[in-house]
């Protein structure tokens, strides 16, 4: 199992973070100057954070937005999460984390998320990671985009040229999609989502991470 990378996805997956994160989203596109804003962020054609900004500030503006505007985007958004609680783990995460790290498996992070956001979550959870190997969307908007560099990261970052086997560990349809799209092994966290993953096509789903963890060793 030494040659597995593990990627795993960070909302809903590693910390229950979705709600607040959502709300903390649409407060800061608000702040950026959009007044009219898709908050059905299930149905956008891709679930990142710079996505969101581009095609929400298209939708109002009909132009794209400067460049400047992530950066401060991904500033509101600490601010805006300031304001609500810690967030906690998804059961076994850090178990799981920790045991992957004292088997030298290698592990990555694929994160719709901006950098400074998703390490604010990590850290509220004390889960462990590099940011060397933390893929965000502050360079790919597209899902397939930023795991592919999550990869890139991992080979780099555990001197592997290529890996054995590639499991994509996600809560979301659009990480099966994503796994699918890049014939990657996928791992569904969580019931919420279960049937709707086991109708698309997911093998193995799990309620969460401490069974995922017992599930291996």
């Amino acid at each position: 199992m030494k040659n597995t990378l593990f990627i795993f996805d960070i909302d809903g997956t590693l910390t229950d973070s979705v709600p607040m994160y959502l709300m903390s989203v649409t407060r800061s596109l608000s702040a950026m100057g959009i007044s009219d804003i898709d908050t059905d962020y299930n149905n956008y054609k891709h679930h990142s954070d710079s996505y969101a900004l581009r095609y929400n500030y298209e939708l109002n503006f009909k132009e794209t937005p400067p460049d400047r505007l992530l950066e401060d985007f991904e500033t509101d958004l600490v601010h805006q999460m300031s304001v609500f609680n810690p967030v906690k783990e998804i059961e076994g995460a850090a178990s799981l984390l920790q045991e992957l790290r004292n088997r030298s498996i290698p592990f990555c992070f694929a994160t719709g998320a901006l950098p400074k956001p998703a390490m604010i979550k990590l850290d509220q959870c004390a889960l462990w990671y590099d940011e060397k190997v933390l893929a965000t969307s502050k360079t790919h908007e597209s899902r397939e985009g930023f795991v592919k560099d999550a990869i890139e990261r991992a080979k780099k970052f555990y001197d592997h040229k290529n890996f054995d086997k590639i499991i994509s560990v996600g809560d979301g349809l659009w990480d099966l999609k994503t796994a699918q799209n890049l014939s990657l092994d996928f791992v569904g966290i969580g019931d919420k989502n279960r049937t709707l993953l086991l109708e698309n096509g997911a093998e193995n789903c799990f309620s969460n991470l401490l069974e995922f963890k017992n599930s291996l060793f």
